[in-house]
This record gives C-alpha cells, sequence and structure tokens, in this order.
C-alpha cells in the first residue's frame, strides 16, 4: 500500500510540476529534475529503488516507438549521413574521450572501469533535448537530427558498454570479435523489427474494423519487440525504430483518420507520462546515490563530474562541427551527386546540435544495472563511484546545458532550415 502510495504521489507530483512550468514558461524537464531533487533529500522520503531493467522495458520502447513513428522518414534518409556519424561514431569516440580523462584524472579509475563510465555517458538524450527544444521554433532539420541521433546511439552505448563490463571481468577483448558482434547485434535487431513489423501489420489488417484492438496492438508491440529482441542478444532498440519506422509508414497509406487520430491522441497521453517521470525519478535517485559516497569525496566528485561534462560537450562541439565541413566539402567535390543540399546545415544549426547533446534516462539506467559483483564474488570495483559520477553529469548537463539553451538560441539565432 505503501508503494502504491508513493506511486500516485510521483504521478500527480509529475503533473503538477509539469503544469506550473508551462505556465511560468520554464523549461519543464528541468523544473521536474529540481522537483525531484528537492523531494529526494527530504528526510522523510523513501528510498525508491529502480530495477534498471524495468526501467529500459517501461520507458524505451515506447519513446522510441514514438520518435520513430513521427520522424519523417525521407528527412532521415537525407540526413542519415549526420545521423549515423553522431549515432555510431561519436558514441565510440566519447567513449574513449571519457575514458581517458578518467583515467588518469580520478585515482584508482582503471582502464577497463574508465571505459564503462565512458559508454554509460557516450549516449545523449533525445527526450531531454526535445523536451528542452520545445517550443523554441527549432527548424524541422535539426529536430529530425537530434530525434534519428538518439533512435540509433543508444543502440550503440548498450554494445560499448557491454565490451567495457566484460574487460572489467577479465574477458579478453578482441577487436575482430567485437566488430562482428556489433553487425551481429544491430543486424539482429534490425530483422527483429522488420518480422514484427510484417506481424503487426497482418494483425492490423486482420482487426482493421475494430478500433480499439488495433490501437492496443500498436501500444503493445513495442513492448513485444523489444522483449523478442533482447531474448536473443540483439538489439532491442533498433527493433523498436525499425518497428516504428515501418508503422509509420503503414498508417500514412492504410489506416483511416478516425484511427490515426485516436492513436495520436492515446500516445500523447503516454508520452507526456513517460517523459516527465524520466526527469523526476533521476532527480529522486541522486539523493540515494550521495548517501553512499564518503562524505569527504561529495564535492572532488562533482569536480570531476563538470570536468567530464565539459570534455563530452567539447568532443560532440568538434565532431558536429567537423561533419559540418565534410558535408560542405562532399558537396563541392567530385562526388557532390552523393550529397544532398538538403543535408547541409552552418554553424548555428552546429551550436544547436551540439548545446542539444544532454545525457538522460538511458545512462541512468545503465549505470544502475552496473553488477554488484564479479563472476568470482568480489565487489565490482569503484561501483558507486561510477553511478555517483554518471548521475551527477546527467543532472549537471540537464540543468546546465537545458537552462542555457534558450539563451542560446534567442542569442544566435535560429538556424537555417
Amino acid at each position: 500500500m505503501e508503494n502504491y502510495s508513493i506511486i500516485l504521489l510521483i504521478l500527480a507530483l509529475m503533473i503538477g510540476v509539469s503544469g506550473i512550468a508551462e505556465k511560468l514558461k520554464l523549461p519543464v524537464p528541468v523544473l521536474l529534475l529540481v522537483a525531484g531533487l528537492s523531494i529526494g533529500f527530504a528526510p522523510e522520503m523513501p528510498a525508491i529503488e529502480l530495477n534498471p531493467e524495468i526501467v529500459m522495458l517501461l520507458f524505451l520502447p515506447p519513446l522510441l516507438y514514438d520518435a520513430a513513428f513521427n520522424i519523417s522518414f525521407k528527412d532521415f534518409r537525407v540526413n542519415l549521413n549526420t545521423i549515423g556519424t553522431l549515432a555510431i561514431g561519436l558514441v565510440f569516440i566519447t567513449t574513449g574521450g571519457i575514458a581517458v580523462i578518467v583515467h588518469f584524472m580520478i585515482p584508482g579509475m582503471s582502464w577497463p572501469l574508465s571505459f564503462v563510465l565512458g559508454a554509460i555517458l557516450s549516449a545523449t538524450d533525445a527526450v531531454a533535448a526535445i523536451g528542452l527544444t520545445k517550443g523554441l521554433g527549432l527548424p524541422h532539420k535539426t529536430i529530425t537530427i537530434l530525434e534519428g541521433e538518439s533512435l540509433v546511439n543508444d543502440a550503440s552505448a548498450l554494445i560499448a558498454y557491454r565490451f567495457a563490463i566484460a574487460a572489467v571481468t577479465g574477458i579478453a577483448f578482441v577487436w575482430w570479435q567485437a566488430s562482428l558482434q556489433f553487425l551481429l547485434v544491430l543486424g539482429g535487431g534490425f530483422l527483429t523489427g522488420v518480422v514484427m513489423a510484417k506481424l503487426l501489420a497482418f494483425a492490423l489488417r486482420f482487426f482493421r474494423t475494430n478500433n480499439m484492438v488495433v490501437i492496443s496492438l500498436m501500444l503493445l508491440m513495442p513492448f513485444v519487440t523489444y522483449l523478442i529482441a533482447e531474448h536473443f542478444h540483439v538489439s532491442g532498440v533498433i527493433a523498436v525504430v525499425i518497428l516504428g519506422l515501418s508503422m509509420a509508414r503503414l498508417s500514412r497509406e492504410k489506416f483511416p483518420t478516425k484511427i490515426r487520430e485516436q492513436s495520436r491522441n492515446f500516445w500523447d497521453v503516454i508520452i507526456f507520462l513517460l517523459n516527465g517521470l524520466i526527469f523526476l525519478l533521476i532527480g529522486l535517485q541522486f539523493p540515494q546515490v550521495v548517501r553512499n559516497m564518503h562524505p569527504d569525496h561529495f564535492w572532488l566528485y562533482i569536480g570531476y563530474a563538470v570536468i567530464i561534462t565539459l570534455v563530452a560537450l567539447g568532443i560532440r562541439m568538434m565532431r558536429v562541427y567537423l561533419q559540418q565541413f565534410n558535408l560542405q566539402r562532399a558537396f563541392q567535390g567530385k562526388h557532390r551527386r552523393r550529397i544532398s543540399e538538403d543535408a547541409l546545415f552552418d554553424s548555428r544549426t552546429s551550436l544547436i546540435i551540439t548545446w542539444s547533446g544532454m545525457r538522460g534516462i538511458v545512462s541512468l539506467a545503465i549505470a544502475l544495472g552496473i553488477p554488484a559483483t564479479l563472476k568470482n564474488g568480489e565487489p565490482f570495483p569503484m561501483r558507486n563511484e561510477i553511478i555517483f559520477l554518471s548521475i551527477a553529469v546527467v543532472i549537471i548537463s540537464l540543468i546546465g546545458q537545458g537552462l542555457t539553451l534558450p539563451w542560446i538560441v534567442k542569442k544566435f539565432g535560429k538556424p537555417a532550415a
């Protein structure tokens, strides 16, 4: 009964704070995060233990499916070069960059542990980015790149994390085996998504006269697809993304307008609740992590978190601007036909894309999922420190970049479409 009351309290708080933020014209995610931090530090507030597997299952499938369902496949394809660069290449570059800084900065942080932390913080969170950029009037291209990046980068980060955890447990790392596994995980996720999309399309055609069954199937299938993919140790993220893209195309071509509108209204409520809960839960988790840290280490590790945040932001900025330069050079060169003019973007867009790269719920879930012990029964080294740094970086990036993003958009002007 107590847990039930806490859930109702959190939901009521999330809805109330979201409404207040809208009235005050403040970023909803930031205000929810601050509210979670404030309540989490209250002495009467009981500890809320989050199961990382439940968090990933509850939040990732519907949010990824919704983003993939609403993204324009044509725009996604036009910006595929940039999306792939940020969602795959940048993830591994960020993992390595954070690992190098952390290894030499934090005493006791071995190379495998450094790569674990780097992998946790390598992927940005589009839920945060879109939530904070909502209402700023950003061009469709910028939103497409940010959403498209998030549809793939979670899979890259999870794969990098698995390799890093394997290194901590003493499993030998072989590059060609890791590369092959990466391709198998992505390819398996793609295949799972295609198969599940075909099955869902068949079921929707069979029940096409029953609106409630059709909408319920579309709600259920992202979770089923994610679970099936993870069961076969392939990317559940990619599987759900492919499902969403396929259903978006089917919806536009086959679904009656009434079903599309009903489905859209239903999903809007689900996504509103999940988005709000994400930021509130991040805030609620930090006080619990603080209690597990040595008091003398608190401000030292906060300083480490600030440095890591700045390093990640700097790496992202260099890679985004390099991508802008590479696209322009390719468009003007001999292979001009391979690069569409619509794929080009200017320096203002690069700055917005850079500053919108905040960490979020995926980093939180991965960090909380670090095993408590190794296979030999020994405690996982520096587990509390890694979780503390992960959540601290998430909070610093959300508050710091989130509060300054509207100012940056206003100061430097809206990017060219």
